[in-house]
């Protein structure tokens, strides 16, 4: 070797490789839009929760409520005031600063009357937002509320900027450690790091959201290397393959999904509780699970996740019986019954609405079934609340008070549950609080409000040199803040 390939030799050796900082995740859906105050998919926060937006508060892997944007509160003795103390040196995306005035922005607009933010309730017991400082708010609440901070922490509840709230659903500029730089509709969203980040910087200089909607484009993708990590994989039946090799990891672990067969209960006959009680008692979870999850998830039978300890199993209240379904649909002198069933495009419902379409026909129940795409859903379904029949999961932490919503798309909103839920947010006592969730549990379950099929399950799969990932799903978020490539 010549004395020149002997130093070019030893220089590239003592040279050490530059650390991977870039990542691509595959996502089953694209987000409607950018702007997490004002949609309802659960896509938007999985972009941009913690990533592009951050909130006086938020959510830690584990589920706990930790400080955010707000470095601390003190509440008054009558729990109606809570005071904030703000992070320093913080600014969005686009270089304006943020303030108190910013929080009083972005809550008056959550909570103003022409609001388009998708869990307006959050805010409803607000009576005021005053800036007493530039790093100090005062929120005055019309009754105690000991969960406002963890209601401060959804992805709803994100601060913005007034300079750039019109503009959020194309261009997101929030104060996180992720800027916006480019969505590609209909294939991706790519974020970069912030490098003015006013905490810790993270690990990662890119991140790229790639939409994959087909189950086998998904897992020929994390094959293939396109993607490096898919932390809600859509094909469960493949996992076993990812399992036995080395280059992958598989990450199971549970969400705040309660997956649900929604009824529209201001639609005869569905309006009657007997008939939605037959099509309760028409569905079995467990073939479900195994048909459409491929195994994964754990039957529910209230809208409640089984992780949380204020959980109730009602699942024998609404169990298999289909000649019990039968039986209810005589009394209901309900014959030859035909209903529409709208799917939206994850395959849990596609896949579990072709099994209960069969369950439903072998009690005497026809249902005519549309596969929608995501916007038509949220159009037709959920903003319109033309359908019968649907199937989708919940992915909001603790949600049970949708069913106190007057407008909500399955139209429940009985008096005595609305009640329950006023008692609930005037209510600080941990062990007031649990009695309260769970008699509302065993009263939607009673009611046969919906039907309740399973909690559904977070299976992911990475490149096994990838850290930092959530295993669980405390929210619908891909978290980035803690991601990074294993040295």
């Amino acid at each position: 070797m010549t004395l020149r390939a002997t130093l070019l030799a030893t220089a590239f050796l003592a040279t050490p490789a530059l650390a991977q900082d870039s990542i691509t995740l595959g996502m089953v859906l694209e987000p409607p839009n950018l702007d997490p105050t004002g949609g309802a998919a659960a896509a938007i926060d999985e972009v941009v929760y913690a990533n592009v937006f951050e909130g006086l508060t938020r959510f830690a892997a584990d589920g706990s409520v930790q400080p955010a944007l707000a470095s601390g509160w003190e509440v008054s003795d009558d729990g109606r005031t809570y005071t904030f103390t703000l992070q320093e040196g913080v600014t969005f995306h686009d270089g304006t600063d943020f303030n108190a005035e910013d929080v009083v922005f972005s809550l008056d607009r959550a909570r103003a009357e022409d609001s388009t933010n998708a869990q307006k309730a959050l805010f409803a017991g607000i009576e005021s937002v005053e800036a007493m400082n530039p790093t100090t708010v005062k929120v005055t609440l019309g009754q105690a509320d000991g969960a406002f901070p963890f209601k401060m922490a959804w992805g709803d509840a994100v601060m913005v900027g007034s300079e750039s709230a019109a503009d959020l659903a194309t261009k997101p500029i929030g104060t996180g450690p992720f800027t916006f730089t480019e969505w590609v509709q209909g294939d991706r969203v790519t974020l970069a790091r912030n490098e003015s980040y006013w905490g810790e910087a993270p690990a990662l200089a890119t991140a790229t959201f790639k939409f994959i909607t087909d189950p086998n484009a998904a897992f020929a993708a994390m094959m293939a290397g396109d993607v490096d990590a898919f932390p809600n994989f859509p094909a469960q039946e493949t996992l076993p393959q990812f399992e036995g090799n080395p280059q992958f990891k598989v990450i199971i672990g549970s969400t705040e999904g309660e997956t649900i067969l929604a009824m529209n209960n201001a639609q005869p006959p569905l309006d009657n509780v007997q008939v939605r009680e037959a099509i309760a008692h028409a569905v079995n979870r467990q073939d479900i699970i195994d048909g459409a999850m491929n195994g994964y998830g754990t039957p529910i039978g209230t809208h409640f996740a089984p992780h949380n300890p204020d959980y109730v199993d009602l699942t024998q209240m609404s169990g298999f019986d289909p000649e019990r379904s039968k039986a209810l649909l005589a009394e209901a002198g309900v014959e030859g019954l035909k209903l529409r069933l709208a799917l939206p495009p994850p395959a849990y419902a596609r896949r579990g609405g072709e099994i209960i379409a069969a369950q439903l026909r072998d009690v005497g129940i026809e249902t005519e079934i549309t596969n929608m795409e995501w916007a038509q859903w949220l159009e037709q379904v959920f903003k319109g609340r033309d359908f019968d029949l649907t199937i989708v999961s919940h992915t909001e932490p603790m949600d049970i008070n949708i069913y106190a919503r007057d407008d909500y798309y399955f139209q429940y909103a009985d008096p005595d549950f609305k009640s329950m839920m006023t008692l609930l947010e005037g209510t600080s006592d941990p062990a007031a609080r649990s009695e309260i969730l769970k008699s509302a549990q065993e009263k939607i379950a009673g009611d046969f409000v919906n039907g309740y099929l399973f909690q559904l399950p977070k299976t992911g799969v990475a490149n096994a040199k990838i850290e930092g990932l959530w295993e669980n799903a405390p929210t619908q978020a891909n978290d980035l803040t803690g991601v990074r490539w294993a040295e």
